[in-house]
């Protein structure tokens, strides 16, 4: 399927959701819906991986008749019914090979037709399915994945009759939107991202807790699969990321994209690392990894709070069983109030460094990463411009990491890029062994399409920003340069991106002097001309000007 046509399963399924939410809150409707798509998704891949277990024992081509006389709306629960003594040896192997079970009452077909018919059953068919699939399924890979989808939920209709209504309504015409496009894992996934960029614009401020756009998600990722210590290498991006990290990872949509450009690039990654505090968020972030064909061998999302350090992965007290990290992108929640006391201040990432102030906790987030970073790797944050030049606790934690030489880039990014902020925002770029002892600074605040509600970034912009960091030069005019640490000491420290690369056009200087002639002589010419002309007038007998 091209992307125009995976573009236009998101779009269909947009308007679906535009059309039939009514006064409900998007970020409400948003969960029923892309739960529904996930349920789609896992249904598909079961029924296919029972194909192939089966083989010919599948009734893949049983007439509708006699499926209507069985009462079975799936081959698989027609399978079920003629052979329930090798049901549960079927069930384990599908456990072993596609790591999960989903019973044929549960499978997408069945919930569709019972959607078409306006079943009463509907609903708690629906959650009989959903408890199964995160309870029983297999081990603790879907636990609770389900758990903020309230399926009784007023939201949906007074009572549940009416909900049981509504939920008709919506499995419908999901089922209409998407039955003439392929349901692949790519294409769902990319419908299912579009769809979460879609809600975020729509719930504004709140977006900023699950979703980076796609086009500085791009510019992280590809700055962090270049080779750390010469991004310029002509043998192009890294072959093999082991680890990659976000510690902040929302739906998991900026993950995706290093996976994404990894995979572009003929490249493969070891493992992925996400961690998310909103527990509906973190649901979020594990189905998109799901939806985009990922096993759950090859990612481990974690719900907990990463400045408190919940994480047993990243506890480890022995430095020489410390897990690190190939690349780490992030983008966390900007100046948020944290609570340091004297046991952060004694902990192992922050230890060297200091605490970041209790008003913006940027820095905590920056350091937590930072300290997981592996040597040859990369890491790649966003953050509000406030880090570049605040004082106190900031500046003192900024100050360590230069003179220690692990700032390499500082890019600052136009104003209203995202659904949360309409601040310009910067992207800090650190390493552990860097081999410039200068920093570079990207001012690519000016270049950007406009636009009325959001502005955004053109592949040109991005690329242009990715070549300045890949190329490092010394000087683009207005728009990029390598700045010495003695002119960054010089200047107190301060990175604000405007000091050392300013986008203002110079104005002409203008010669006072020259000016000055200039006037006199025309102020000279204006008189002779003037008296000429007054001559003329008085033989015509006219009166002078």
């Amino acid at each position: 399927m091209t992307q125009k046509d995976q573009q236009q399963l998101g779009k269909t399924l947009w308007n679906i959701a535009d059309a039939l939410r009514g006064a409900m809150n998007a970020d409400d409707f948003r969960d029923y819906m892309l739960s529904f798509l996930f349920l789609r998704y896992l249904s598909f891949n079961y029924e296919e991986a029972a194909k192939k277990e089966l083989g010919k024992d599948y009734p893949d081509n049983t007439p509708k008749d006699v499926m209507a006389k069985l009462k079975a709306n799936t081959p698989l629960e027609i399978w079920y019914k003629e052979n329930e003594a090798d049901v549960a040896d079927f069930e384990k192997q599908m456990r072993r090979k596609v790591h999960y079970v989903i019973k044929p009452k549960h499978l997408w077909g069945n919930i569709i037709e019972l959607a078409r018919i306006q079943s009463d059953e509907l609903l708690k068919t629906l959650e009989r399915g959903f408890r199964y699939i995160e309870n029983d399924s297999f081990e603790s890979t879907f636990q609770g994945l389900f758990s903020e989808i309230n399926l009784n939920s007023e939201k949906l209709g007074k009572t549940p009759k009416d909900r049981n209504k509504k939920l008709c309504t919506i499995i419908q015409k999901i089922a209409e939107g998407i039955a003439d496009f392929s349901t692949d894992s790519d294409t769902l996934g990319d419908a299912y991202e579009y769809l979460i960029g879609q809600f975020a614009a729509g719930s504004g401020k709140k977006a900023g807790e699950f979703y980076t756009p796609q086009q500085i998600s791009t510019i992280l990722s590809k700055i962090v699969i270049l080779d750390s210590q010469d991004p310029s290498n002509s043998t192009g991006p890294k072959k093999k990321l082991n680890r990659v990290l976000d510690f902040a990872c929302g739906s998991g949509s900026l993950l995706l994209n290093v996976r994404k450009r990894m995979k572009e690039n003929g490249g493969t990654i070891g493992k992925i690392y996400g961690q998310e505090k909103n527990i509906t968020t973190y649901n979020l972030a594990r189905m998109n990894m799901l939806l985009h064909g990922m096993k759950d061998t090859e990612f481990e999302i974690f719900h907990g709070d990463t400045l408190e350090n919940h994480w047993s992965l990243l506890n480890e007290m022995n430095p020489s069983k410390k897990i690190e990290f190939d690349a780490v992108v992030a983008n966390p929640p900007f100046s948020l109030r944290w609570e340091p006391n004297d046991t952060l201040a004694e902990d192992f990432r922050f230890k060297g460094y200091g605490l970041a102030p209790k008003s913006a906790a940027d820095f905590a987030f920056l350091l937590h990463g930072f300290h997981f970073l592996g040597k040859e790797g990369t890491m790649a944050i966003i953050l509000p411009h406030g880090v570049l030049f605040r004082g106190g606790a900031e500046e003192r934690i900024r100050t360590k990491l230069l003179k220690d030489n692990h700032i390499d880039t500082v890019i600052g990014l136009p104003s209203n890029l995202f659904y949360s902020t309409g601040i310009p925002v910067c992207i800090l770029v650190l390493k552990k062994c860097k081999k410039q002892e200068d920093v570079l600074f990207i001012n690519a605040s000016e270049r950007f399409k406009p636009g009325k509600r959001q502005n955004s970034l053109e592949e040109e912009h991005i690329d242009d920003i990715v070549k300045a960091y890949q190329f490092r030069p010394e000087h683009i005019e207005r728009y990029a340069r390598r700045v010495s640490m003695d002119e960054i000491e010089k200047n107190g420290y301060n990175l604000n991106i405007s000091r050392y690369v300013s986008t203002s056009v110079e104005e002409t200087k203008i010669d006072l002097k020259e000016v000055n002639e200039k006037l006199t002589s025309i102020n000279n010419s204006i008189k002779t001309h003037t008296d000429e002309h007054n001559q003329f007038l008085k033989e015509l007998g006219l009166p002078p000007i």
